[in-house]
């Protein structure tokens, strides 16, 4: 039978023992009773030493807690930027720190890694002219303080200052030179005019490198452009080719010219020494053509007639001398006399006087040679 059924006289689970329905607490009762008893109202002693030590319980977990959150880790390749109140106090070192929370904070800043800032865009160059450039600039930063709190965004101040260094080096330079040769000048310009803006910020930060990459012309003259690439580069090929063709001609005419040298120097040489030897031998033959003039015109004629003949290929027969035929291999004859003679040349006027004579007359007979008294008789 329930408890509440008509005719139970049991007791009423909510302490009514008679048994009365008066209905569940009051639940605003029941908060209220706790709360006095928690509260540190008007009650007896027991009841103020619960609400003390309950009140050190809990400021002894806030105080843990508060602890507890202080702890943290600055990693190996970091560095953090301590502010009491604001105020810059130091820097901390990487691994497990405590800081003091509410009062205390720390900034960690990667003083390890090599970040990169890219600039780009249309730029002007000295030759009035537009060229696409694109550069990427790598730093690292070396004081984090500084990096945090000398600008509002140290990056976005050195993203500006390297736009503004590559326009200016850019506006002085020629198109040619930034698009060909010129590139390692300008990115070393580039980075010098870099650290130049930078400096009086103090934005604790160092310039790794500067990579300038390749420059373009706008997409509207690009083929005109490389057209004229071309040229320039068709125009560095012939001036190439055209050394090579003067460094592989001028060894040859210098070699021809020291042999037409040497060749004229050994001409010179022979003619003055011959001219000598004629001299000499003009010498010699003065007494003795002096003291014997008759023998010494035979001998002479007699020797320009063998050297005249020695080298021709006719064959002169004596046929007043004698009635008998005679055999000559005229073809052997002819033979050993092309084989083995060979055209000197006559050293004095009187040998060549005397050879031209004895051509004009190769087809007399010997017998027809003028006699000596005839000679004689000539002279």
């Amino acid at each position: 039978m329930a408890w509440n059924e008509p005719g139970n006289k049991g007791k009423d689970p909510w302490g009514n023992k008679n048994g009365n329905d008066k209905g569940p607490p009051d639940l605003d009762e029941v908060f209220r009773n706790i709360s006095k008893r928690f509260g540190g109202g008007k009650g007896n002693g027991s009841g103020s030493s619960l609400s003390s030590f309950s009140l050190i319980i809990v400021l002894g977990i806030a105080i843990v807690v508060w602890g507890l959150s202080g702890f943290y880790t600055v990693k190996e390749a970091e560095k953090g930027v301590a502010l009491r109140f604001g105020q810059y106090v130091g820097d901390v070192e990487p691994g497990l720190q405590w800081k003091a929370t509410f009062i205390d904070e720390v900034f960690p800043v990667n003083v390890n890694t090599v970040r990169s800032i890219p600039a780009s865009g249309s730029m002007l160059t000295a030759d009035e002219n537009v060229v696409l450039v694109e550069l990427d600039v790598q730093y690292r930063v070396v004081d984090a303080y500084r990096f945090l709190f000398s600008a509002v965004d140290a990056n976005a101040s050195l993203r500006e200052a390297t736009d503004s260094a590559l326009r200016y080096v850019v506006g002085h330079n020629k198109m040619d030179d930034i698009l060909t040769t010129g590139r390692d000048q300008i990115r070393r310009d580039t980075w010098a005019e870099v650290e130049r803006i930078i400096e009086p910020y103090n934005l604790g930060i160092s310039i790794e490198d500067v990579n300038f990459l390749p420059a373009r012309p706008p997409e509207e003259v690009k083929d005109a452009f490389d057209d004229a690439i071309s040229a320039q580069e068709d125009e560095q090929r012939f001036i190439r080719e055209a050394e090579a063709y003067a460094r592989a001609i001028e060894p040859k005419a210098r070699g021809q010219v020291q042999r037409m040298e040497q060749q004229a120097n050994a001409y010179k040489e022979r003619e003055i020494l011959e001219a000598r030897g004629k001299v000499a031998r003009f010498e010699l033959l003065l007494p003795q053509y002096k003291a014997a003039p008759e023998v010494t015109r035979e001998r002479l004629y007699l020797d320009t007639m063998q050297t005249v003949m020695s080298g021709t290929s006719k064959v002169l027969v004596d046929s007043k001398s004698s009635n008998n035929m005679m055999y000559l291999p005229l073809d052997k004859l002819m033979q050993k006399s092309q084989s083995d003679a060979r055209p000197q040349k006559v050293n004095s006027a009187a040998s060549l006087n005397s050879s031209s004579s004895t051509l004009s007359q190769n087809s007399m007979p010997i017998d027809s040679r003028p006699s000596r008294g005839e000679r004689q008789g000539r002279n």
